[in-house]
């Protein structure tokens, strides 16, 4: 049996189906058992816990094969991150204490960046993870193409897509999300085992400008569109609009991918995915 988190999400759902594709149990963990009742009429145990809550996590992870975790996304963070310092607490307890077979943790790209941005909390969560006495493997995903979800109405209604990725004929690593669930569940299902710690870094088949979204979403919606560059100078303002109460560190994140320094890291392997650009936009209209 293998234990989900976030399988109401993107990726956790993305796990939880292709681990259930390939035949095996799973228990979905979850806060609402309302909002996964269809998680249920797929077969999955339901099984409810808070992600800071260390002894109902515990009881979720026992006697499981394999465990895979996330921490909940918190684009405003308090400075000092103690939102996710919080849940990385009790993961750390509940992962001591129910010691599952193996563990997949959903990290980033960038994740061994020390220098300030968003994507901190998971250089914190694989700091402290790593000291676990359990084979544990952290995913590195790219930028995720799904993130253009916010994309499609400007799309539709205008034909122009603002955005914070610059320069807009840039190549970024982008990936879908369900390449990253099947990376997940291809690691907690493989027959080698393993001891310690491990990376996995992970981007899509291509890597895509803003300006190749626009037309893959043209080609999509049989119409013109266009990327427009967000000025830098106005994002603080636009996202304290948003009400965001912290933007710098989703700021610093965006310059961290313009300007290149967060990337992958080098040394650890890189896993090439199948889904394309337009594939994944065509499951997001």
């Amino acid at each position: 049996m293998f234990a989900v988190m976030g399988v109401t999400g993107q990726v956790g759902g993305a796990v939880a189906r292709s681990l259930l594709a390939a035949g095996k149990q799973v228990r979905a963990i979850i806060r609402d058992p309302i909002k996964a009742s269809a998680w249920k009429d797929r077969g999955c145990e339901l099984a409810v816990a808070e992600v800071n809550d260390a002894d109902a996590l515990a009881a979720t992870f026992k006697d499981a094969e394999g465990v895979f975790i996330m921490l909940p996304p918190v684009f405003d963070p308090s400075p000092g991150f103690p939102e996710a310092r919080q849940s990385i607490a009790a993961l750390h307890r509940a992962l001591n204490i129910a010691k599952p077979g193996r563990v997949v943790a959903l990290s980033t790209i960038g994740a061994q960046v020390t220098r300030p941005n968003l994507l901190n909390q998971l250089h914190l969560l694989e700091e402290s993870l790593s000291t676990l006495p359990l084979p544990i493997a952290f995913l590195r995903p790219t930028w995720f193409i799904e993130n253009a979800s916010w994309d499609v109405a400007p799309a539709r209604a205008t034909g122009v897509i603002p955005s914070f990725l610059q320069p807009l004929d840039k190549p970024f690593s982008m990936i879908a999300t369900q390449d990253i669930g099947q990376a997940a569940a291809g690691i907690l299902t493989q027959t080698e085992s393993w001891t310690g710690r491990k990376i996995l870094q992970l981007e899509g088949p291509a890597r895509v400008s803003p300006n190749d979204i626009a037309a893959a979403f043209a080609t999509l919606l049989n119409k013109a569109v266009s990327t427009q560059v967000v000025p830098r100078d106005t994002w603080e303002s636009t996202f304290r609009a948003q009400g965001m109460k912290n933007p710098t560190p989703r700021v610093q994140m965006l310059d961290g991918f313009n300007e290149g320094w967060i990337d992958f890291d080098g040394e650890s392997p890189i896993q090439k995915t199948q889904t394309t650009l337009i594939e994944a936009l065509r499951s997001l209209l």
